[in-house]
């Protein structure tokens, strides 16, 4: 079972940093691997949905005016589909096998998929993680590296060893909780740095 530990950040207190540019935004810039308050890294982003197996699901990108990168859409459950993703164009990634990512989102309480994609890519493979989100309000999720489970069209592979981090190509994140209807998560960025059980509520 992945772990994963949320800390909810008031919507008041990042709209008050939003001002000016504080010690921890400097920090978070300088660190992200993926930051959307530069407009420029959604450009690279780019959306696969259930069409590619003939679903009826929209999954949409676009620059959000708080500086953050909005996944939007409507999921469908017709012809057998049920899902919408954005994935990351190819990333360089450089992390220790026990440090984590850390997300920043604002979501509408559903809960998200976190994927990284490997080097060597089978169809519809993975590395996931849950991404539960608070609806209306800003939270930043952490999730260990070793706590992505491998998975194939939504099931876990086995006999799959954990991913490591000079293996990975690209992040993404989907929607495919089996409920129709529309749908909404905001981005802000993404970083990494040490998994740490102090950020266990």
């Amino acid at each position: 079972m992945n772990i994963v530990f949320v800390t909810t950040v008031l919507a008041a207190v990042f709209a008050g940093q939003l001002a000016g540019t504080t010690e921890q935004d400097a920090l978070v810039e300088q660190d992200a691997l993926v930051n959307f308050q530069n407009q420029k890294e959604a450009s690279a982003w780019s959306a696969v949905n259930d069409g590619v197996m003939g679903g009826r699901s929209v999954g949409k990108i676009k620059s959000a005016t708080d500086g953050a990168m909005q996944f939007f859409g409507t999921l469908s459950l017709e012809n057998n589909g049920g899902f919408a993703s954005i994935r990351s164009g190819r990333l360089q990634v450089e992390m220790d096998p026990q440090e984590a990512f850390r997300v920043r989102v604002k979501g509408d309480g559903r809960t998200y998929i976190f994927n990284l994609y490997p080097k060597t890519r089978r169809m519809a493979f993975s590395y996931r993680a849950s991404l539960p989100t608070v609806a209306g309000e800003w939270t930043e999720v952490t999730v260990a590296l070793a706590d992505f489970t491998p998975t194939s069209f939504g099931r876990r592979v086995q006999n799959k060893g954990p991913l490591s981090p000079d293996q990975i190509s690209g992040i993404g994140f989907m929607l495919s909780d089996k409920k129709a209807g529309p749908f909404e998560l905001e981005i802000q960025w993404v970083r990494i740095e040490p998994a740490s059980v102090e950020d266990s509520p």
